[in-house]
């Protein structure tokens, strides 16, 4: 049984076997498909690459912090809160309700 790549075979290209001369003829209807093929972006792209610069340029997080927590984690000085953490969740979860139901 044959399998044939519909794929492959819409584009034009070919697959190459060892030790045959098709390697060639393969190179050019690649070359041949790349040549014919375009692209345009959406007047989106430029808001995406402006926000994605924005993003780089700024700080996620707050260094210090981290490293303030992260040493009082390894002292042992680390308390969580575990009211906070339950309405957190609580809050977390009647939003994602919320927005399902709309």
């Amino acid at each position: 049984m044959k399998i044939n790549d519909p794929i492959k075979n819409s584009m034009g290209l070919e697959t190459e076997r060892i030790g045959t001369g098709s390697s060639k003829k393969a190179e050019k209807s690649v070359a041949t498909a790349k040549s014919k093929e375009s692209v345009t972006l959406s007047p989106l792209s430029a808001q995406l690459q402006s926000l994605e610069s924005t993003v780089a340029s700024s700080e996620a997080f707050d260094a210090e912090k981290v490293e303030a927590i992260k040493s009082a984690i390894a002292s042992g000085q680390f308390k969580v809160d575990s009211g906070k953490v339950a309405d957190g969740l609580i809050s977390t979860v009647k939003d994602l309700l919320s927005t399902q139901k709309s």
